[in-house]
């Protein structure tokens, strides 16, 4: 099959028609860059073939923005010797002609003959899918698609399938045929009837199974029962033993007596550690007690030693407040002292400060003059470059030009220039040699020899005894670059009119000396804010200030009092230093005077405090019932001692019998017995409530008839399990019938396989030598199988880099094509930018491959990489050079005459 023309016309991007023609049979190469169009026309090409004519769900191939059109391809291929022809229209007009080998075909007709002609299937309904593209999605690549193989060749699968049976349908045999496909589906049905595709029961089998599974779980279960009942009956037998060797004897009553024993014993001990507590109490107490009395004879002991401490410290506390009244008159001096040493240090320090104050004042008098005479030279300088300033204003006032009208009239004579120089470049220029002796008229101007002629407007050139040309130089463009040049003609004297000048040469030189005079009133205005940072104003306000400032200090001054005609003031840091000293000297004596009389006023208080507690002490020690206190004190504790003992004797005798009656072990019979005795009972009534319940369970169960459920689920069971075996050996048989069948086919599918890896290893001899793609029996490519540095290594394509995948995807293709073309089917190669991930090296086998392949197919390579590309034996098309010799294709035809189009590629714009 050999493409040879292509038109598309309101095709998504190309809203006018674009017409490819002259396709070479073996490589044809598209460049350009992306959104240039190559993947339009590659959609273009699907959409004639792959969407029926008729369908409403494909608005995307409309121009964008455009839902009124309604987009048109056309086609034409050679195929078995036969030119076809297919004119397909979407959406508006709907239509489909297919022509060619002297068939006609129209609508759907045409729609499935095409199908039927390059092996493909149409959808349902709505746009076409992948699933249903067979051949062309397999040879067909999508950009960025190359690498992707499983599911194309899976949708091509049947195609395939027949071609190669068609070739060796001779040699294959029954189980390649279809009668061979129907035996392996009727066993594969007859099989799954019984088994999964895991080898999983399924169906009648499956439910044997669990049926003689649920009757043997039920044959267990009523086999337990029995056993169950036997067993109930002997464990009633035994519990009835028991209740008359053991519960009749009543056992747990005397286990009950001892405890009871137990209880009285531990009762009486009990009693005993209660009083011998009672009596550690009493014991406590009395003890508290001696202690108390002990303390209170020592305390009365220690009193008379006190007293004479408290004496001592008396006569100390009189000493030292005496001493403090003999301190008092010369601390008083010192202060005294002090504090006129402090007015004396004041009076300096404020004439000190006085006399600083003159000199201040006179220092900053003799500065303000010095400022006022300053201020009044500024002054003088600033006003006259204020007047400066002024005379250069109106000056610029005068001829300055506005900037944006002046850059506004230099871009209308700019752009005016430019349309001249356009209209000059599209001005048709006729050149002419004539004969000897011959003339033609060119207007009303004749011409003869040879020369050239420059068109800027429609002339007419008159050939004697052959009639008039019409030349109109670039059409309508040249006229209306002459109006708009008219127009800024226009544009360009009333903006000269505006700025008051003759010409942009005049303006330009206004505006440089208004910019010269702007930049001397620059530096005049920077000169006079040096002088003036403020203002003229506030500079005349500063030099009246200082002069009002000079009246101020000549009044303080004439107040100040005079300087005294002594010896001169001290200076004022030396004055200020002596009054703080004597401010310190008055502090310490005020500080020392403060801590005189607390230290007087502490000493009087301490001694009150020390003859207060000596005349409480005295008087205590010469109470007149102090010895009678003392006295019972004595007596009381010699009673508590005797009490003491006596508690003391009476708690060792109580402990040793205590010990001796052991209340712990008491403790452990009282509980063991009483424990002893509820187990015993407990069990009586335990084996009494088994009796019971197993009497009830017994008569139940004996009800049942166990044994004779027993026996009818054993015939159920062994009859299940008879069909479940006969089943199972049905499904065996058939499952190793599929077997051979499979294996059978597999040795076909082998053979089937031979050509396609014929063609595979002629590719990849140039890509991997010594390499092998191994296929499945549906033809898919699986393993790549290759010598490495460990041995062979055997990879899935999927394990490959992209890049790999991507060459694989390619010579895998080329391989099927190989295999269809023998097989008498259609096919054409498109790759939409295909090997982008390819490196140097690999790239140039792969140009060796798609060039070897183009000798027997038609190849149709769309890439945004010409410069790959340079060396594959073909001239590249261009698609912006496609689109633009279009205009002059629309241009030529209309001609009368005129030569026809080159071919090869052309591209009309309505």
């Amino acid at each position: 099959m050999k493409l040879t023309r292509l038109y598309i016309d309101q095709f998504q991007q190309f809203r006018t028609p674009l017409d490819v023609t002259g396709l070479e049979a073996g490589l044809n190469l598209f460049v350009g860059p992306n959104e240039s169009g190559k993947s339009t026309l590659v959609r273009a090409i699907r959409a004639a073939f792959f969407e029926r004519h008729k369908t409403g769900s494909v608005t995307e191939l409309q121009p964008w923005g455009d839902s009124s059109a309604g987009p048109e391809i056309q086609l034409e291929f050679d195929w078995q010797g036969s030119r076809w022809t297919l004119n397909k229209r979407f959406l508006q007009s709907k239509r489909c002609d297919l022509q060619g080998g002297g068939e006609h075909y129209r609508g759907d007709e045409a729609d499935d003959r095409l199908a039927e002609l390059l092996g493909y299937e149409f959808p349902g309904r709505g746009a076409s899918k992948a699933e249903h593209w067979g051949i062309p999605g397999l040879l067909w690549v999508e950009q960025g698609a190359v690498q992707e193989m499983r599911e194309p060749v899976g949708h091509a699968g049947e195609h395939l399938q027949a071609a190669l049976s068609r070739n060796l349908s001779e040699a294959l045999g029954d189980v390649a045929s279809t009668g061979g496909d129907a035996l392996i589906a009727r066993v594969e049905q007859e099989r799954g009837k019984l088994l999964t595709a895991t080898g999983r029961s399924t169906g009648e089998l499956k439910q044997a199974e669990q049926e003689s599974a649920r009757l043997a779980a039920e044959q267990d279960r009523l086999d337990s029962q029995v056993d169950e009942y036997r067993e109930l009956v002997d464990r009633l037998g035994e519990l009835q033993r028991q209740q008359r060797e053991i519960d009749a004897a009543r056992p747990w009553e005397a286990q009950q007596a001892r405890a009871e024993k137990a209880r009285q014993a531990l009762d009486a001990v009990q009693a005993q550690q209660q009083r011998q507590a009672q009596e550690r109490s009493e014991l406590d107490a009395c003890r508290r007690s001696q202690q108390l009395y002990r303390q209170q004879l020592q305390d009365m002991e220690d009193q008379a030693r006190q007293l004479a401490r408290r004496e001592e410290e008396k006569a100390r506390a009189q000493q030292q407040r005496e001493q403090h009244r003999a301190n008092d008159g010369g601390i008083r001096q010192r202060l005294e002292e002090a504090k006129a040493d402090y007015a004396r240090a004041e009076e300096a320090l404020a004439s000190a400060r006085q006399h600083a104050r003159r000199q201040a004042l006179q220092a900053e008098q003799e500065r303000l003059r010095e400022q006022s005479s300053r201020l009044g030279a500024t002054l003088a300088d600033a006003r006259r470059l204020r007047d400066t300033l002024q005379q250069l204003s109106e000056q610029h006032q005068a001829i300055r030009i506005d900037d944006e009208a002046l850059r506004q009239l230099q871009r209308t004579e700019d752009e005016r220039e430019k349309l001249g120089i356009q209209q000059q470049a599209l001005a048709t220029r006729l050149a002419y040699r004539l004969e000897d002796g011959q003339q033609l008229m060119l207007g009303d101007q004749p011409l003869s020899g040879e020369g050239e002629k420059e068109l800027l407007a429609a002339a007419e050139l008159r050939i004697p005894g052959v009639g008039t040309l019409t030349v109109t130089p670039g059409g309508s463009d040249v006229a209306e670059l002459s109006r708009r040049q008219q127009r800024h003609a226009a544009d360009r004297d009333a903006l000269l009119h505006e700025l008051g000048a003759a010409s942009l040469a005049d303006a330009g030189a206004r505006a440089r000396k208004a910019d010269e005079l702007n930049r001397r009133m620059e530096r005049e205005r920077a000169e006079l804010k040096g002088l003036a940072p403020q203002g003229l104003d506030a500079l005349e306000s500063e030099q009246r200030l200082a002069e009002q400032r000079q009246k101020q200090l000549a009044d303080e001054l004439a107040q100040l009092p005079d300087a005294p005609r002594a010896a001169a003031p001290l200076d004022e840091a030396q004055a200020q230093a002596a009054l703080a000293n004597a401010g310190e000297q008055l502090k310490a004596a005020e500080h020392a005077e403060q801590a005189h009389r607390q230290a007087l006023g502490l000493a009087q208080q301490a001694l009150a405090t020390a003859e207060a507690e000596w005349q409480s002490l005295h008087d205590e020690l010469n109470a007149p019932d102090r010895q009678q206190r003392q006295q019972q004190a004595r007596d009381a504790l010699t009673d508590l001692h005797a009490q003491d003992e006596r508690l003391q004797a009476s708690l060792e005798r109580r402990q040793s019998e205590i010990e001796a009656a052991n209340p712990e072990l008491l403790e452990q019979d009282l509980e063991r017995f009483t424990r002893a005795a509820e187990a015993q009972l407990q069990q009586a009534r335990g084996r009494e409530r088994e009796v019971h319940d197993l009497q009830i369970r017994l008569d139940t169960q004996g009800a049942q008839g166990l044994d004779e459920q027993r026996d009818d689920a054993r015939r159920q069971q062994q009859q299940i399990q008879r069909r479940r075996d006969e089943l199972s050996r049905r499904a065996e048989a058939l499952d190793l019938l599929l077997t051979r069948l499979k294996q059978q086919r597999q040795t076909v599918t082998r053979r089937l396989q031979a050509p396609l890896q014929k063609h595979l290893g002629r590719y990849l001899k140039l890509l991997f030598p010594g390499a092998e793609l191994t296929v499945d029996e549906d033809l898919k490519p699986e393993a790549l199988i290759r010598d490495g540095t460990g041995g062979e290594e055997r990879g899935s394509l999927e394990a490959l880099s992209f890049g790999a995948r991507e060459q694989m995807g390619l010579i895998t293709r080329l391989a099927y094509a190989d295999l269809l073309k023998e097989a008498g089917r259609p096919t054409l190669i498109i790759l939409d930018d295909a090997l982008v991930h390819c490196d140097r090296a690999r790239r140039e086998q792969m140009k060796r491959i798609l060039f070897d392949a183009a000798r027997r197919h038609q190849v149709l390579l769309f890439t945004c990489h010409p410069e790959n590309w340079q060396d594959l034996g073909v001239a590249p098309r261009e698609m912006q050079a496609l689109k633009t010799a279009g205009s002059t294709a629309d241009m030529l035809a209309p001609q009368a005459g005129g030569d026809a189009p080159r071919p090869g590629v052309t591209a009309r714009h309505e």
